[in-house]
Formats: C-alpha cells, structure tokens, sequence
C-alpha cells in the first residue's frame, strides 16, 4: 500500500495505492465515514458490469445499505439533467446529511457524483474510486467538481474535497488503448511541470507496457505533485494554476472538435506542444523543449497539434475561467521539471497563435 496524505487542514483525506483494493473498498470507507448508513454509489454504464457489483458487495459486506446508480457513459452525461436526476434519485434513497456517495468510474463520474455530493442537503461525504488513468492522476484528487454547460467545459462546479481517493492500479488494464493514452498526456504533464526527473523517465519509458509496470510509482508521483499544488493553493488562484499547463489552448481544441471528435487527453497534449513553441517564441522555454514533449506524446499515440481556427481560439480564451479581463495566465514552462504563469493579453495571444 502506497498512501499519500493531501494536508488540508480540518480536510485532510488520505489517497490510497494498492494492486487489488477494490474487494476491500468498504472497510477502508467504513473507517473515514463511521456513522454513515446508507451508500449511493454512482458509476457509468461502461464501469458497472465490470467494477460495480465487487465494490458494491465490499460496502455491503461492510455494514453499508447501497444502492447503486447508473448513468450512460461519456461526457455527455455530465450536465445539469444528470444531475437533477441523481439529487431525485439520492432523495428517494433517503441519504441523510451522515451518509456518503461514492463516484466509481472516470473523470465524468468523479465530476458528477461529486458535485451531487457537494450539493445534495447542502454537502454530504464524498468518496472518490478513480478507474481511469486521467481520473486517478488529476480529477479524482484536489476537489474540482463541476458539470458542462452548453456554453463551455466545467462552467458550473465548486471545490469540493472528498474523504478518502482509493486507487486499484489493476483496473488500468481493462482500459482502451485511447483512454489509457488520455492519461498519459496528464501524466506528461506532471513531469513538465514539477518533475524533471519523473519527465526524463517517461522518455525512457515510452509504452503501455512499461508504463504498467511501474504504474503505483508513477500514480504516486503524479498523486504526490498534485497534493502539494493544492494543499499550496486549494482554490486555483496561485500555483494550483501550473496544473493548467496545455489546458487553456486544449480547451480551443476540444471546442474545435465540438467536444466530440478530440478527447480531453488529445486536446491537453496538442495544447502542451503548443505553449512550449508559444513559449520558445517568447523567449521562455528553451527550444529543444516542444520537440521533446511532442516526441514523448507521440510515443503514447496522442496528437502533437490539431487544427483550430481564430474563432474557436477566441471562443476558448474568452470563456478560459483563468481569464481575467482583456488578459490571462499562460502556463508555460521556463525549463525542464518547472512551470509558471506568464500574464499576456489575450490580443496578443491571438496574434501568436
């Protein structure tokens, strides 16, 4: 078992790493939600046949009443009628302010069932069982919660902390070979930022396969990077900004694709290749960084650019919650390992681009 602690004082919660957690989920609940009765336990059509029964037995058989609750899978379901539904459906449960939800599945499940949790009787536990790589590594740890609007990504969410994060490497291996590469662009990403020396084992270790191998150290990594951001600056107005680093161009791709024809992974790695030239261009980041990261991204099958249009980067920029006024936070990369938030106004970042 590795264990991570992210020190946010009064909120303090404990990521667990462990090959073969999942059958024991519900002892390691049961321990960081004592007086709680009942369980709504929410996961995706894709997660459910595959991960849903074992780790509803496990909170059974720890004493839990569950009922589970299915959404359809994708992102999609991430918007305010799912959400509706659920408040209904854990109303019609009968959860009490003392009992939990548990989100099991990817990013959309952690996103949603976490802003129901947020929400639902003004704020009941949240327990988070990441089964993506990108979950795992970046939206399962750190408290954003947040649903779509039509008008963009994440407009409508909060911060809000879960009790406990268990994470079982071994459901990584069912993962599509795609979904599994959307991680990766996360896990690159740490590196970029933080990490010079987790940047440099990528390089050396550029397959699934390898990957895999060392996959609790390279959860820990990623996991230990995220927990000091945070616990540094919760609420995204500081240094939590570097975990921004290829997401504010990513946005304008995932726009450009209609939120459909580019994952979240694809769009974040095209967007990192993009604001190292960006960054080379401004005389930051010395130059041999993009070819690196557009090599390392290309080993795990993940697009080094993606065509957009002025309006689409516009569109983005615009909408971009890191903005503020005619300006934004560039996150870009000074050296190897390290990060920062370049202020540059937006009409000039549209020239470049």
């Amino acid at each position: 078992m590795r264990t991570l602690t992210v020190p946010l004082p009064g909120r303090e919660y404990d990521i667990l790493i462990r090959p073969g957690l999942l059958p024991q989920a519900g002892g390691y609940i049961c321990s960081v939600v004592p007086q709680a009765r009942k369980v709504a336990l929410v996961t995706d059509s894709h997660v459910a046949p595959l991960y849903g029964e074992t780790v509803a037995h496990s909170l059974a058989r720890a004493g839990f009443q569950v009922e589970t609750f299915v959404v359809p899978a994708g992102e999609q379901s991430k918007c305010s009628d799912q959400l509706a539904r659920l408040w209904s459906s854990f109303a019609q449960f009968g959860l009490t302010r003392t009992d939990c939800v548990v989100a099991l599945g990817g990013g959309v499940v952690g996103d949603l069932a976490g802003f129901a949790a947020a929400t639902i009787l003004r704020g009941v536990a949240l327990i988070q069982i990441p089964t993506t790589l990108l979950a795992q590594v970046d939206s399962s740890v750190g408290g954003k919660v947040a649903i779509d609007l039509p008008e963009g990504k994440n407009l409508a969410g909060t911060f809000y902390q879960p009790r406990l994060v268990l994470m079982d490497p071994e459901v990584l291996g069912t993962l599509p070979h795609e979904t599994f590469a959307d991680g990766m662009a996360e896990v690159i990403k740490y590196g970029c930022i933080a990490d010079q020396g987790f940047l440099e084992f990528l390089s050396q270790n550029p397959s699934r396969s390898a990957i895999m191998a060392n996959m609790e150290q390279v959860l820990y990594t990623c996991c230990r990077i995220k927990a000091e951001v945070v616990a540094e600056d919760e609420l995204d107005t500081g240094r939590r900004m570097i975990l921004n680093f290829g997401h504010t161009l990513g946005h304008a791709y995932e726009l450009a694709g209609h939120y459909t024809t580019y994952t979240h992974g694809q769009a974040v790695a095209a967007g990192m290749v993009r604001a190292a030239q960006l960054g080379t261009a401004l005389g930051l980041t010395p130059a041999h960084l993009a070819p690196d990261i557009a090599q390392l991204v290309e080993a795990f099958g993940l697009p080094t650019a993606i065509p957009c249009s002025q309006a689409d980067y516009a569109a983005a920029i615009g909408l971009d919650k890191k903005g503020a006024g005619s300006s934004l936070s560039l996150i870009l990369l000074d050296r190897p390992g390290h990060a920062l938030a370049y202020p540059i106004l937006k009409q000039q970042l549209l020239e470049m681009l």
